[in-house]
């Protein structure tokens, strides 16, 4: 099975669209920082994360995850996993994929392992490019929070950590329903289109205040929960409770990616 997964994550890694797709979420936080740095003006009222960020090189992470964690970096792990099985069945190479001694269940794990580590990378790069980015261009200062309260250094990389982590778990939702989609459709156009559509109308859906409380059970409702952590004061309630609400679609979704799989017919 290691052997299996090296072999597809090599594959995978050696792919334009993956150079591509890591790079843009490399460079990202590289122009937001240097947008920052050309066009500083008087900060007003505006206590945004963006408008921050030049007070310390620890500001542009969070910035950086701000900006890309609510559509960029699912347009990345859409490509990723929408592009996990249509592209092989796209290519004609699906089924000689499923000639070698390898059952249906074990090339979906295999598949899914390797979209989940791009995604992953695509996630942690974000940060770091920001971390580099920022201290280079604004230095190693304590953090300025948006309702103004500072953070060390150290609770700074701690909770930037810690929101990573986050941010990459909401995404296995995406992953997951980008998936089964995937399984369904000889396109990686339409996985991605499929995934950004449900994606579009679950966030227009949390904006509209009048649903009440059917809006803690929509995919994106808590995924700006990470910001809480540089709020004072933190909570990590809401957190806990958006980690818990990727579980069901996460489960859903694959399984009905599963169930789909098993059933289709892959030499038509």
């Amino acid at each position: 099975m290691t052997t299996v997964i090296l072999v597809e994550l090599r594959k995978q890694l050696f792919r334009l669209r993956t150079y591509l797709a890591i790079g843009a979420m490399i460079a990202i936080p590289v122009i937001m920082t240097l947008a920052v740095e050309f066009g500083r003006k008087p900060r007003g009222r505006d206590t945004s994360f963006f408008a921050l960020a030049s007070h310390s090189g620890l500001n542009v992470p969070i910035a950086a995850l701000a900006g890309t964690s609510s559509f960029l970096l699912v347009i990345v792990v859409s490509l990723f996993a929408g592009a996990a099985l249509s592209e092989e069945a796209n290519w004609g190479s699906l089924r000689y994929l499923l000639v070698r001694p390898v059952s249906r269940s074990k090339l979906l794990a295999t598949k899914l392992i390797v979209v989940a580590l791009l995604s992953v990378i695509a996630t942690i790069v974000i940060p770091i490019s920001g971390l580099v980015a920022g201290v280079t261009f604004f230095g190693w200062h304590e953090i300025l929070s948006p309702d103004l309260t500072t953070f060390t250094q150290q609770e700074a990389l701690i909770r930037i950590a810690i929101s990573t982590v986050y941010v990459a778990w909401c995404m296995s939702g995406v992953i997951a329903l980008a998936f089964m989609i995937s399984t369904m459709t000889d396109t990686t156009l339409g996985s991605v289109a499929g995934t950004l559509g449900l994606v579009i109308i679950s966030g227009i859906m949390n904006a509209i205040d009048s649903l009440g409380d059917i809006r803690s059970l929509l995919i994106t409702h808590y995924w700006d929960a990470w910001e809480q952590l540089f709020r004072y004061p933190s909570s990590s309630l809401d957190m806990q409770r958006g980690a818990l609400l990727q579980i069901p679609y996460v489960l859903v979704f694959l399984a009905l990616a599963w169930w789909w799989f098993h059933r289709r017919d892959i030499l038509a």
